[in-house]
C-alpha cells in the first residue's frame, strides 16, 4: 500500500443528513416525499444525476434548465448547512488514521463526487493534510464510474493496484474495484459486501488494518 484515497461524505464527516434535508426540500416542491431509502440510492452520485433521479421518482418532466436550477438551489441549501461544520464533526478514527499514514510516508488523497469537498475539508480543518484532492469539479463521470479514483492515483503518481480506497457507498465500492484498487467498506456489510473488507465503524480504522487487505 502506497496511497489511500478517502471518500468524503460518510467516511471523513457525516454530511449525509445535510444532503438528505437539502434534497428533501427540493423534492417536497415537486410533491414528493423523499425517504431515507431514496437518499441511500443517491450516495456517491453527482448532483445533476441525483436531481434527475428525484425528478423521475416524482414523475415530473423538467427541462434541462429547470433541472439545473433545482440542483443549484439544493447546493445553496447544502452549503448553508455545511457552514456550521467544525472539526468536532470529523468521524471517529479518521484523524488517527491520517496521522499514522503521514508518519509512514503514505500518500493520502480525497476522491469525492462532491463539488463542495474543499469547503467541507476547510471547515473541519483537514484541507492542508491531503496530498491530492479530486472532487466533482475535476471529473465528468460520477461513481460508479472509476474516473475520480483513477485521477487521484495518477495525481499521486501511483499505480491503482497500490492504492486502498475507503468508501461508504455501493457506487463507490464498484468504482474502486473497477479502478483495480483494494477497497474497505465502512457501514453495513449487507450493502457493501463486494468490498475487500467491511467494517461497521470508522473508529476501527488503522494502518495495520489497511495493510491486511
Amino acid at each position: 500500500m502506497q496511497g489511500v484515497i478517502f471518500d468524503l461524505d460518510g467516511v471523513i464527516v457525516d454530511t449525509a443528513k445535510f444532503h438528505f434535508n437539502s434534497w428533501k426540500t427540493i423534492a417536497s416542491e415537486w410533491n414528493y416525499e423523499l425517504k431515507y431509502n431514496d437518499n441511500e440510492k443517491l450516495k456517491g452520485v453527482s448532483r445533476m444525476d441525483s436531481v434527475v433521479k428525484i425528478a423521475g421518482w416524482a414523475e415530473i418532466n423538467l427541462s434541462s434548465e429547470e433541472l439545473e436550477c433545482a440542483a443549484n438551489r439544493k447546493n445553496e441549501i447544502y452549503t448553508e448547512l455545511c457552514s456550521k461544520l467544525t472539526p468536532e464533526h470529523i468521524l471517529p478514527g479518521i484523524i488517527s488514521l491520517i496521522n499514522q499514514l503521514k508518519a509512514n510516508n503514505i500518500c493520502i488523497a480525497l476522491g469525492s463526487a462532491s463539488k463542495n469537498a474543499r469547503l467541507v475539508l476547510k471547515k473541519i480543518g483537514l484541507l492542508t493534510l491531503f496530498d491530492v484532492i479530486v472532487d466533482g469539479n475535476d471529473i465528468s463521470k460520477s461513481k460508479p464510474n472509476p474516473e475520480v479514483f483513477i485521477k487521484a492515483a495518477k495525481q499521486m503518481n501511483l499505480l491503482p493496484k497500490n492504492c486502498v480506497v475507503l468508501e461508504d457507498a455501493p457506487a463507490g465500492i464498484i468504482a474502486a474495484l473497477s479502478a483495480n484498487m483494494k477497497v474497505i467498506g465502512i457501514g453495513k456489510s449487507n450493502e457493501l459486501h463486494t468490498a475487500n473488507l467491511v467494517i461497521e465503524n470508522s473508529k476501527n480504522l488503522s494502518i495495520n488494518l489497511l495493510n491486511q487487505i
